[in-house]
């Protein structure tokens, strides 16, 4: 084991789209883990849009990133010292901290894991916080019946793509918006979605028109933008907006207008927000729905791996300009499970 722990750190607040000088790498000695804690090796490091709020320094549900810190973020990994009796050298683990090699945290805040059931890095993914985040908005705002029209934004990524094979499975039609043909064929003929549409095209209010042409029930947002611009104007009376992020927005340096709120009292819509972290007494009932339907294939994830910390910061500019294609995962060590 290094005597050195590799971290990074955030070294200036972005000025809209990050670049790679408001990131740090440093070399910081081991953290040593005090009672009822462990010592975790990170094997797989999430990077996820929130960040982009957390570094931003603007007060929001969680405490900012500060600067000169350990920029915030899941992990997956192995116990390599541990100073609780249930945790032992070995053991597969969600639970570390941030964009670090190792982390020293409590031991009963971590998740364990077995190799056997599932990839560790499904724990950062579709069986973790990005899954649970499609399973929560769906089953708590979005309530698609059979036969209703869903739409998800941002459908080839972690969430949407969870939150559209749901939907079928509730015997919904459901369309997806993503970016590219590669990214819309994975879309349609991988996951099962009805219909793709390309949010890069030139007319997306038309394409909208022809994939439903009964209007839509449900709107999973991810994005903002225009695409949310074009999805509002066509929901449905009593139509239900899901609202969990808005990508395309996350950089800007003020709001952008809104859709007329008006049609919210005339068609009588649902748009509410959600945190899924105000969920997490949650985690088992979504496990126990979630991962037999990964087992079985009924639910597919793609993982797109960057290896190396060095890389971080790179990966999540591209993350915010939709270049990853699936969860986007850090590699930080060797996966033993693998």
């Amino acid at each position: 084991m290094p005597e050195q722990n590799r971290q990074m750190l955030l070294k200036r607040r972005p000025n809209g789209l990050p670049v790679p000088e408001d990131f740090e790498l440093v070399e910081n000695p081991l953290p040593e883990p005090g009672d009822g804690e462990v010592l975790l090796r990170g094997i797989y490091l999430s990077l996820d849009p929130y960040m982009r709020g957390r570094i931003s320094g603007v007060r929001s549900y969680a405490r900012p990133t500060e600067l000169g810190e350990v920029i915030e973020g899941r992990v997956v990994g192995q116990v390599v010292r541990s100073r609780d009796p249930a945790w032992r050298e070995g053991d597969c683990a969600a639970g570390g901290y941030g964009w670090q090699l190792y982390s020293a945290v409590p031991a009963a805040g971590l998740q364990r894991l077995d190799p056997a059931e599932a990839p560790i890095s499904t724990a950062l993914g579709v069986l973790g916080m990005p899954g649970m985040t499609a399973y929560i908005g769906l089953s708590d705002i979005g309530q698609p019946k059979a036969g209703e029209t869903v739409v998800v934004s941002a459908a080839s990524g972690a969430v949407g793509a969870v939150a559209g094979q749901i939907a079928k499975l509730k015997g919904a039609r459901v369309v997806g918006i993503a970016g590219g043909a590669d990214k819309c064929r994975y879309v349609k003929e991988e996951l099962g979605f009805d219909a793709a549409i390309d949010h890069r095209g030139a007319d997306l209010g038309g394409a909208l028109d022809r994939a439903c042409p009964g209007g839509i029930d449900v709107y999973f947002e991810n994005v903002g933008g225009a695409v949310q611009q074009a999805v509002f104007p066509r929901l449905n009376d009593f139509g239900r907006m899901v609202m969990c992020g808005m990508i395309a927005e996350y950089n800007d340096g003020a709001p952008r207008p809104g859709p007329n709120l008006g049609a919210v009292v005339r068609k009588r819509l649902k748009i509410q927000g959600f945190i899924v972290s105000d969920q997490r007494h949650r985690q088992a009932e979504f496990r126990a729905f979630a991962a037999p339907l990964v087992r079985s294939g009924q639910i597919k994830y793609r993982e797109d791996i960057v290896d190396g910390l060095e890389r971080a910061a790179e990966a999540f500019i591209g993350l915010l300009q939709g270049r990853n294609f699936g969860k986007l995962l850090i590699r930080l060590s060797p996966d033993p499970s693998r």
